[in-house]
């Protein structure tokens, strides 16, 4: 999540919040389909033979810890626009040099410095997800992997099938305009600052870009991830 994803409004409100709850974060963000899509990552890493790993919007390093145990050989760096949130990981032992300042939208490394670069939850707080994924996509060698929302399968049967129907006649980003009161976003206690996004608005572009692509759902749904599961993890293979 980088400094230059947002308006200035928006850029305050997402730093202002993450400073607050930096010592909370881990605690706050504790949710299940985070653990099943870095399990689903840990099982992938040997079948495409990943060496290395950046984490874009790496927050206080949960993933990269958890990455790090399982394949302890694995060279692992997270970059995150928010100091409060490094400084806390920092604290539980990552280095200063693999847990640093970076912007998402300008990701300073070479193409395909890291066989594989993921992101887990952050897209549905960026403005622009997919030029995030335009980069995940140079700076990865081997793959890039995503876990993140898919606001189009979440809520009851009627709420997603009205949001799908929108989507389907293109009329999405009208009606999310009129919720939103014009912003393009809303704010809850538990998400803080977020926008309408599904990974299936990034299926496009990593097709694009992978011969290969894998879709797993990280909370229950039915047998058509689209339609049923709120959220979704994409590994797409080079």
């Amino acid at each position: 999540m980088g400094a230059t994803m947002y308006s200035d409004d928006e850029k305050t409100i997402q730093r202002n919040r993450y400073t607050s709850i930096a010592a909370r974060y881990d605690r706050l963000h504790d949710d299940p389909e985070h653990v099943v899509a870095l399990s689903f990552l840990h099982g992938m890493l040997g079948q495409i033979g990943v060496g290395s790993v950046l984490d874009v919007g790496a927050g206080t390093g949960r993933a990269m810890t958890f990455l790090r145990q399982v394949s302890p050989n694995l060279r692992v760096v997270g970059v995150e626009p928010v100091e409060e949130l490094r400084n806390v990981g920092h604290q539980k032992g990552i280095p200063v040099a693999d847990l640093i300042d970076g912007d998402g939208y300008n990701l300073e490394f070479s193409d395909g410095e890291f066989d594989l670069v993921c992101e887990v939850g952050v897209l549905h707080h960026v403005r622009d997800p997919n030029r995030v994924v335009a980069e995940m996509l140079r700076v990865a060698r081997k793959a890039i992997f995503i876990s993140d929302s898919n606001n189009f399968g979440g809520g009851s049967a009627p709420m997603r099938l009205i949001k799908q129907l929108l989507r389907d006649v293109g009329l999405w980003g009208v009606a999310n305009y009129l919720k939103t009161g014009g912003r393009g976003y809303s704010i809850t206690e538990g998400d803080g600052l977020f926008y309408s996004y599904s990974v299936f608005d990034s299926l496009k572009l990593i097709q694009e870009h992978c011969r290969i692509v894998h879709m797993l759902n990280t909370t229950a749904s039915g047998p058509n991830l689209y339609r049923t599961a709120s959220n979704v993890a994409v590994i797409g293979i080079k």
